[in-house]
Formats: C-alpha cells, sequence, structure tokens
C-alpha cells in the first residue's frame, strides 16, 4: 500500500521486495547524522595559506540557511554551501568563504560550531561535493535490519523535503507559474491546507482563502511564515499576484519549477518501472552518467549510471522513456516549451538528466543502525522508505 504522500509526489511504487521494519526516525537529533563527502581533488586544493577561507560548519536544530544567516550576522562574514541541511539532524558540511582574504577564527554558538581547516584558490562549489554520509537510528522497529540487501535496487526519487514535507505545495506553485497563473501561484503559497500540517497554520491558511481578509489577518500571519508575509505584503498594497510572485526570493523561485520538475521525475521513474523497464542497467541508445558524473551515450563494456531525462525547455526526446514523459506531460497539460517563462526569464529552466537508480556504498548495519553514503542530490529518506515502509511517512519522522 503507497502511502497517500508518496502518490502527492509522484511516489506509486517501491521497487524492492523486502517487507520493511517499520519504527521512526528522527526522535531525536543524535539519531541521524550527516556528513558532506568531498572528491579528494578538492580536499587536495584545501591549503594553509591562500585566498578564500574553508570551513566545516557542525549544527543541530538549524538548518544551513539560517546557521548561515546568522552567522553573517554576528560576525559579518558570508559564506557559501556546498549543500543544504535541515534543521533535524546532526550535520557536519563545507561553507566557503567569497571574499579574498576575508575570514574569522573558530566559532562557536549553542546550534551550530565554525572550524577553519585552510583556504583555497577559488571557492568551493557544490560540483566539489560528491555524496553525503549518514549514520541513522531507526526506533520501535522490527529487529531484521540486518536481512535488508536490496540496496542496489532503490529508484533514485525526490523526497519529500523537496516539495515541502508537511506541506507538499512546492511543485504545485511552480506548475502555477509555468502555466503563468500567477494568481493560482498565490493562492496555493497562502492558502494550501495539508492535513499534516499543524491546525494553527491551516487556521490562518483557511482565512487568507478569502482576498478581502488580506489586510485583517496579516499581523496574525506568525514570523516563520516569512514567505507568506512578503506575497501577503504585496498583495495588500498592489493587488499585483504577478508582481508579489517576483517579490519572493529569486532562489525559492527557481525551486519552485525544479520541485515540478523533480515531480515529473518521480512520476516518469514510476510509471516507467510498472511498464517493465529496467532502471538499473543500461543498454544501446540510453543516456548515461560515467563515474566522474559527465553525461554521454551507452558505450558497451564501460561503467555507466543509466539517466532519465529531467523535463526542462530543452527536453532531450531520444530516449525509452518518451513514451512514459509525453503521456506524464499531456496529462499535466504542460510541454517543454513552457519551461521558457518569458513573464518571468530569470525562473526558465532547460532541464537535463537525473540518474534513474541511487548510487549507494559502504552500507553497513549494526543492530537497529544503518550507515551508507549517496551520491550527491540523492535523498536518505528514499533509501529508508524501501527499508522501513512507512504506513505513514510523516509520522515516521520523514
Amino acid at each position: 500500500m503507497i502511502p497517500k504522500i508518496d502518490s502527492q509526489i509522484g511516489i506509486s511504487v517501491y521497487s524492492t521486495k523486502f517487507e520493511g521494519i517499520g519504527g521512526k526516525i528522527r526522535t531525536s537529533s543524535e539519531d541521524f547524522e550527516v556528513s558532506e563527502v568531498i572528491s579528494d581533488k578538492s580536499l587536495k586544493l584545501i591549503l594553509e595559506q591562500s585566498d578564500y577561507a574553508v570551513y566545516k560548519l557542525k549544527k543541530k536544530k538549524i538548518d544551513t540557511n539560517h546557521a548561515l544567516s546568522d552567522i553573517f550576522r554576528k560576525k559579518g562574514l558570508r559564506l557559501k554551501a556546498l549543500g543544504l541541511k535541515d534543521a533535524s539532524a546532526i550535520t557536519e558540511q563545507f561553507v566557503c568563504s567569497n571574499n579574498k582574504g576575508r575570514s574569522i577564527d573558530n566559532y562557536v554558538s549553542s546550534k551550530y560550531s565554525l572550524e577553519k581547516i585552510g583556504y583555497v584558490k577559488k571557492p568551493l562549489s557544490k560540483k566539489d561535493m560528491v555524496g553525503n554520509n549518514f549514520k541513522i537510528k531507526i526506533a520501535d522497529c522490527k529487529d531484521t535490519l540486518s536481512e535488508f540487501q536490496e540496496q542496489d535496487k532503490i529508484l533514485n526519487f525526490y523526497g519529500y523535503q523537496r516539495f515541502g514535507s508537511k506541506r507538499a505545495v512546492t511543485h504545485l506553485i511552480g506548475k502555477a507559474i509555468l502555466q503563468r497563473d500567477f494568481e493560482k501561484a498565490v493562492e496555493l503559497i497562502l492558502s494550501f491546507r495539508s492535513i499534516f500540517d499543524s491546525k494553527e497554520n491551516n487556521e490562518i491558511r483557511e482565512k487568507l482563502i478569502d482576498k478581502s481578509n488580506f489586510e485583517k489577518y496579516f499581523d496574525q500571519v506568525p514570523p516563520q511564515m516569512d514567505i507568506e508575509r512578503i506575497v501577503l505584503r504585496e498583495m495588500i498594497e498592489s493587488g499585483d499576484s504577478q508582481k508579489s510572485i517576483r517579490r519572493v526570493p529569486l532562489s525559492l523561485r527557481r525551486f519552485y519549477i525544479q520541485a515540478y520538475q523533480s515531480f515529473l521525475f518521480n512520476h516518469t521513474l514510476s510509471s516507467a518501472f510498472l511498464d517493465g523497464e529496467n532502471l538499473f542497467e543500461s543498454k544501446e541508445g540510453d543516456v548515461c552518467f560515467d563515474l566522474k558524473g559527465i553525461i554521454g551515450k551507452y558505450l558497451k563494456g564501460t561503467d555507466q549510471r543509466l539517466a532519465i531525462p529531467f523535463v526542462g525547455y530543452s527536453y532531450y526526446k531520444k530516449t525509452r522513456f518518451d513514451y512514459q514523459i509525453s503521456k506524464i506531460l499531456e496529462s499535466e497539460e504542460i510541454s517543454p516549451k513552457d519551461f521558457f517563462i518569458k513573464e518571468m526569464q530569470e525562473v526558465s529552466n532547460e532541464g537535463g538528466f537525473r540518474q534513474a537508480a541511487l548510487s549507494c556504498s559502504n552500507y553497513s548495519t549494526e543492530g537497529n543502525t544503518l550507515e551508507f553514503t549517496l551520491s550527491r542530490g540523492s535523498f536518505a529518506t528514499i533509501m529508508l522508505r524501501e527499508i522501513m515502509k512507512p504506513q505513514d511517512p510523516l509520522s515516521a519522522g520523514f
């Protein structure tokens, strides 16, 4: 039985035969540890003296963006992360200064610590990160974790976080923008409600269904709904929905489009798997990634990983997955050309490719704790979904 939240984000299959151990994750921050892995080549570029400072950021109970904002506010140092880590884990990641010669000594706060580890000649980027190592304890589960042996048979779905987790709405906002329905996008940001969200949040969102309530209830919108407040303020001042969407930070607007692309990708993986396509081996005519992550045509006798199109305005049709993708786009009333948005060109997306299956290495278990490494961009929750087979992923800590 596929949980409802999975279906909402395009996941309608399990790819493993394992029965599942149930249980919960993140019962405490200490039960979920994540550490970034950068390439050996990138590690060798870190020197005792050079232009841009590199730090290890260790944190818990705060996400990456809020930690970096706090560092800038308190120390005046603007840092860039290679990847984003959420608040419900103990995480360790690399962050880098974008300003030559500007650095600080080690810094510690109640929720994070910053340790300077050296310098590089040019700032590190997400391309330097090759993956993440996870150590996760599963609570209240069956004692059959050691029996799971299908870590090489897991589809590379986008996880719940990509879509807003408790409030799976980011892809719907992205679709509305692609359809140039900016009024719908505003409506979704302000008033989309979820059974998984809190009662208080749903109550204020219900009031914001009616535009005449915008000014009346503005002060009741809590500070943590910062995007809602930005959009709401502009709607009160101008009543212009397109202008209100433009007020949303560019990185988040781009994320909305990417979330919808992620939904299409999940839907494609599910459909192809149900249609009997082999998604764990590549063959003649396929597009593949090599071990360095370089995209190219299938070459017999080489170690490659199957890639599936990530739909955008430059969508590549000549793959065995065009059948599924075309059907999905037709049902969604979306076409690749829609991803070039004349009204908001800065969020246009050409698309690309994504690996079909998870690349999992260093897998081991001890009791109800497992440790493994995933390549960049893959989600530990997707790995755990196949192992736990939770009836309610969000209640299980996903």
